[in-house]
């Protein structure tokens, strides 16, 4: 045998294949990470000035022709209401002008991402200076002192995710990878739903009673834990039924690769580039920590949209999984093959000019 047709036997053109395609996501995985996160600046940051009002729009004209377009300022009418859209999320900052003094107060919240707030600080005390006037910094909505820069929020959605696509990966392929008929379809859902259950309370229990690394609510985020994993793993079972193992490469396509740096987590969505910054709001690692810093730090606030985001997955998931289940299934399938009305099972029909293992029963049929 010559080494070609050894190389042929070792390799087939199905390994050959799924080898191109980890190759590409690897390529992708690199592409995705960098293009996003190599060189972060903030762009069209939601600002408020608080200021008399002729001022006010004079500040608001210098703060939005900064060079670079870092910020999106709005006037807002009093440092009360600047921090109820703060912790709201309508705004990321806030500028308040002291009509008396020659010290100004920035308002931040670092809860929503450390890097955001420290970028903020730096281009207002900048500006500031260039009016001979200092800037003193309140942080509206902290970042707890065991959440270093904020990312813990991010890892717990990140922990959640790969628990998903892993544990519907493993769902998927443990039998082989046989299609999902729709006992095994029903099967698979129900034990996602109960792993969901359990990865949300464990990844609650991890940074809340253990280590202390997030305030808020502990079911809060138990529940948006169960709805992250459920959702991360209906969707890479409906790709797995409609694909097949490829499917499990695309999760890790939508969920890891575009989805983990698009998230928001590293650098908040404003100093991501356009592309990821778009993409972000709309997979389940953005929504998951956009939801997460916001039941820790802002109150519970502007989470409808991220968690219909997340349903929404679960919902389209679970769907075409159950869809998928109702093809037309193999007849070799031991499930599709009916009983005898006698209790006993058909034999397969003897070949041309034999015999079978026994008689049918007098008008009796066989199966088909």
């Amino acid at each position: 045998m010559t080494f070609v047709d050894e190389v042929k036997n070792a390799v087939t053109p199905r390994a050959a294949l799924l080898v191109i395609g980890v190759l590409a996501l690897q390529i992708l995985f690199i592409a995705s990470y960098i293009g996003a996160l190599h060189k972060p600046k903030p762009t069209d940051v939601a600002f408020g000035v608080v200021a008399p009002q002729q001022m006010a729009r004079q500040l608001v004209s210098e703060l939005d022709g900064l060079p670079g377009g870092p910020l999106d300022p709005r006037e807002v009418g009093s440092e009360d209401e600047a921090r109820e859209q703060i912790m709201n999320r309508d705004l990321y900052g806030a500028l308040v002008v002291s009509p008396e003094g020659r010290t100004d107060t920035l308002l931040v919240a670092s809860g929503g991402g450390t890097a955001l707030s420290g970028a903020l600080e730096r281009i207002i005390t900048q500006a500031e200076s260039s009016r001979q006037r200092t800037v003193e910094t309140v942080d509206v909505a902290g970042a707890s002192s065991e959440d270093f820069n904020g990312l813990s929020s991010f890892y717990l959605v990140i922990g959640w995710c790969v628990g998903g696509y892993l544990c519907a990966s493993i769902l998927a392929i443990s039998a082989g990878a046989k299609p999902a008929n729709r006992q095994r379809a029903l099967i698979r859902t129900g034990t996602m739903a109960l792993y969901s259950i359990a990865g949300g309370i464990g990844g609650a229990i991890v940074v809340g009673p253990i280590l202390g690394a997030l305030p808020g609510s502990f079911w809060g985020l138990s529940g948006l834990g169960a709805l992250v994993v459920f959702a991360v793993g209906m969707i890479t079972l409906a790709l797995q039924a409609l694909t097949g193992i490829v499917g499990i490469g695309l999760a890790v396509l939508i969920v890891v690769v575009a989805g983990n740096p698009s998230a928001g987590g590293a650098f908040p969505l404003p100093m991501l580039p356009d592309f990821w910054r778009a993409i972000g709001p709309a997979l389940p690692p953005g929504a998951g920590t956009w939801t997460a810093r916001s039941i820790a730090y802002f109150r519970g606030n502007a989470v409808t949209g991220p968690l219909l985001v997340l349903s929404a997955w679960a919902v389209v998931g679970t769907a075409v999984t159950l869809l998928m289940s109702l093809r037309k299934r193999s007849p070799r399938e031991p499930a599709d093959v009916p009983a005898r009305s006698g209790g006993g099972t058909d034999t397969a029909p003897a070949p041309s000019g034999g015999t079978g293992s026994g008689p049918a029963p007098s008008g009796g049929s066989t199966a088909v």
